[in-house]
């Protein structure tokens, strides 16, 4: 609608400027036409021609010519004003220029005194030119209306003097009725013509619109349809590249995205209580049996499954914090002390020694709870599964803090490399639970080093068994980007 209404707008702007352009047009013609008869008409008034054998140059009706006195006097006219009275009053402001003074004519004849003819000076002196009258060079206009004629007429005034010096007044009319008729006509063509063509206008707006909208329309529709049990469907994508097909595509690769998010917070949830029911159970039935026979509770059993249920509580709730994409206040850790620090630490309630080789003054940009907590699930993995005991090592190495963690154990099999850093995830599905822990350990340490802008590998270990690289940046990535990536 806004369209077509901008277009009917543009119509009419344009349409009256082509009215007007033709109405200038059309009254100059006129203009032309009137200004040519009058100047023929006067050039012979001011040749000598006299006014009973005037040509008029009327070749239509409608076309007017009179010659008048200065008095007022019709000397000649047109048939249309045959028997009329002047068109207008003789003009007193327009002057025809000067004639020249008349002189007399030299006489032809021999000079009396002269005997001889040779010796006469008028038989060799042409004669003097005839005397020619004057054309006003102005001309000025006017527009009448002529009683029982056309309804208006464009009147040229022009003024000319014979060569005897009678000055007389030229009225060259044009009539204007043509020119109105031809507007008109213009006009009433457009008013009607302008509905039509905003009509087609609106139709093809309305056809173009709703074809370019339709696949909008049917993304809506799509997007109403989904919802949050089932974000697996699409919205469709159309053919044409053009930005709708780049919404759809967007569209798309939002939904999947978020499909992707909901379904791994549902496994996380499942998984997490099928983990939390177990535990719970175990507890509850060591209190019912206490709370019966109070000399058979086991404390120590008790309370080690408390601490356990702590510690899955305890990582479940950083696994979400990390999932929302929390960003604790962080600053610069020495790495190199952290590690120092957190093995000597642990050294007394560790199964197996752990051997270092830490370089000096490795720092790198982090949460100092999270990189210990890295740390510490990695060296708790080392200490499960190795034999002998746990290395660790740290150094720097082009732009990037390298940390790596290996035990001389059975090793992880390549087909599960990329599996245990899963959620829930106990490759040993024999090992109790008492043994081992919920298969969350490896997935925080890849959720931290993501948060760190680090990367994780693993790979077999110089000693037989796992070995765990971790390599993260020394500086803020946002402020050393030509780093190489590692």
């Amino acid at each position: 609608m806004a369209a077509t209404f901008v277009v009917a707008l543009a119509l009419v702007a344009v349409g009256a400027f082509v009215v007007s352009l033709l109405r200038d047009n059309l009254f100059h013609r006129e203009e032309l036409t009137a200004e040519m008869n009058a100047r023929s008409v006067a050039g012979q008034l001011a040749a000598g021609t006299s006014t009973a054998v005037l040509e008029l140059p009327v070749d239509d009706p409608e076309e007017l010519i009179q010659v008048v006195a200065a008095d007022g006097e019709v000397l000649s006219a047109s048939p249309s004003l045959a028997g009329r009275p002047s068109l207008l009053p003789p003009p007193e402001d327009v002057e025809p220029s000067p004639s020249p003074s008349p002189s007399d004519t030299p006489s032809t004849d021999d000079d009396d005194d002269d005997d001889d003819d040779d010796d006469d000076f008028d038989d060799d002196t042409p004669p003097p030119p005839v005397d020619q009258g004057k054309v006003g060079g102005g001309v000025a206009f006017e527009t009448v209306t002529v009683e029982g004629l056309a309804d208006e007429y464009l009147v040229a005034t022009l003024t000319a003097t014979s060569p005897s010096g009678e000055r007389m007044v030229v009225y060259s009319a044009a009539s204007l009725a043509a020119q109105q008729e031809t507007v008109d006509g213009v006009v009433t063509s457009m008013w009607l013509g302008l509905p039509a063509v905003l009509l087609v206008v609106a139709m093809v707006t309305w056809l173009v619109t709703g074809r370019a909208l339709r696949p909008v329309a049917a993304i809506r529709a799509e997007l109403a349809e989904i919802t949050a049990g089932d974000l697996s469907r699409r919205v469709p994508v159309p053919s044409a590249r053009d930005e709708i097909h780049d919404l759809a595509v967007t569209t798309n690769a939002t939904l999947a995205a978020l499909d992707a998010a909901v379904s791994q917070q549902r496994r996380f949830i499942a998984d997490a209580s099928h983990e939390l029911r177990s535990p719970l159970a175990i507890l509850r039935a060591q209190l019912e049996v206490a709370a019966s026979h109070p000399e058979l509770l086991d404390l120590p059993a008790t309370l080690g499954d408390v601490v356990r249920l702590q510690s899955l509580a305890t990582d479940l709730l950083l696994l979400a914090r990390l999932d929302a994409g929390e960003k604790p206040l962080g600053g610069t850790i020495d790495l190199s002390d952290l590690v120092r620090e957190e093995i000597a630490r642990r050294a007394a309630t560790d199964r197996l020694p752990v051997r270092l080789d830490v370089a000096d003054d490795v720092t790198v940009p982090g949460v100092r709870n999270h990189v210990v907590r890295l740390l510490a699930n990695l060296v708790d993995n080392a200490q499960h599964h190795s034999a002998t005991a746990v290395w660790v090592g740290l150094a720097g190495e082009r732009g990037y803090a390298v940390l790596r963690v290996a035990d001389d154990g059975p090793g992880i099999p390549d087909s599960d490399r990329d599996r245990v850093f899963d959620r829930f995830v106990r490759l040993d599905e024999s090992r109790s639970r008492d043994e081992g822990g919920a298969g969350l350990g490896l997935a925080i340490v890849k959720d931290v080093v993501a948060g760190h802008h680090g990367r994780i590998t693993l790979g077999r270990a110089p000693q037989g068994g796992a070995e765990f690289t971790v390599r993260l940046p020394t500086t803020p990535p946002d402020t050393d980007p030509s780093r190489p990536s590692g």
